[in-house]
């Protein structure tokens, strides 16, 4: 009998010829395609490894800040609480400190702060949640100060009451100053930064944008938006084909600080989670941004419970929430 069975299909192979051996692209390609992706598995390992080891080690042996002497720093909300202390930090950095702000008494009061110390600062008024006026104010910068080298969106507002009785207006003006005026900004410093391969972008976060609280719906939904935007920005800079690695992005979330937001703070445990001054605050967030750290809580203690809890079922934290018992009564 022929190896080979014929129908009206023409020729039908046997089994033996259909044996994996006896195919050119069969068993060879086969293994090379697994140890292909084994070698690919074993060099993920080992890069997420060492990464992973020098996270450890750069927790014990924090890098050293970086100077931050003639980067022109562009401070949003800089007339007043955190806004005030980290442009006077940064100015006795040798920073040459851009104050923004609507309010042009609390401005020029910070201006005058960083001046006597010594420092260099240059005072504009602008509505960030105007992309027309955030565009002027960059074209007023560039010809009076130079290109900005460092952004920090710090400007914010905190309604706090439920949701049910929260206004449109008060949704509305959270999401303009909060996240939308972010965008703006971005768009316009950013390009000068990628022209360079130069320059820091910090974000104003919360632990508010982190876990979700009572009364504060509205401005937990703007600082979660914080986030995703400098997470999803990271991505978009480090996956792009020209290199950005200079560009340094740091997303900053504390706890309750007293800027005069917060009217009416509930902390079960003051000890453990204590109101933050804006100095207190400001020092943290300075030295993450000479550190070059992505993301910090303040205190930084959070950070590690956060993602610790994080592991567990989502209603086992809960009970951990619950028993901190803080947050923020309705204003």
């Amino acid at each position: 009998m022929s190896s080979v069975d014929t129908n009206k299909n023409g020729p039908t192979p046997t089994l033996l010829e259909k044996a994996p051996w006896t195919d050119e692209q069969g068993i060879g390609m086969k293994v090379y395609r697994a140890v292909s992706i084994a070698i690919e598995i074993l060099v993920l390992y080992v890069k997420m490894t060492v990464t992973w080891l020098y996270c450890l080690y750069q927790f014990f042996v924090p890098p050293e800040p970086k100077s931050v002497k003639g980067e022109v720093i562009l401070i949003t909300g800089a007339g007043h609480g955190m806004g005030r202390e980290v442009a006077m930090r940064f100015g006795r950095l040798g920073g040459i400190i851009v104050c923004v702000d609507i309010n042009a008494v609390g401005n020029q009061e910070t201006v005058d702060i960083i001046k006597k110390d010594k420092g260099r600062a240059h005072r504009f008024e602008c509505d960030v949640t105007n992309r027309e006026a955030v565009i002027a104010l960059k074209d007023k910068i560039s010809r009076e100060v130079g290109d900005v080298t460092m952004l920090v969106n710090n400007a914010g507002i905190m309604p706090c009451k439920p949701l049910s009785m929260t206004t449109e207006s008060a949704i509305r003006g959270a999401f303009e100053v909060n996240i939308i005026a972010h965008f703006w900004l971005l768009q316009t410093f950013l390009p000068s930064m990628m022209e360079k391969n130069h320059g820091h972008i910090v974000a104003m976060s919360s632990m508010a944008g982190v876990v979700g609280l009572r009364n504060l719906v509205p401005y937990c939904a703007t600082k979660f938006a914080v986030r995703g935007l400098m997470e999803a920005l990271h991505e978009e800079l480090r996956e792009d084909a020209k290199d950005y690695s200079g560009i340094k992005l740091t997303v900053i979330c504390p706890f309750i600080v007293d800027t005069g937001l917060c009217k009416h703070p509930k902390i079960k445990f003051p000890s453990l989670m204590k109101i933050l001054t804006p100095q207190e605050a400001a020092d943290n967030i300075v030295d993450a941004v000479r550190r070059n750290y992505y993301e910090i809580t303040i205190p930084s203690s959070l950070y590690y419970i956060n993602m610790i809890c994080r592991i567990f079922p989502r209603s086992v934290p809960l009970y951990l929430k619950d028993f901190l018992d803080s947050g923020l009564e309705a204003q």
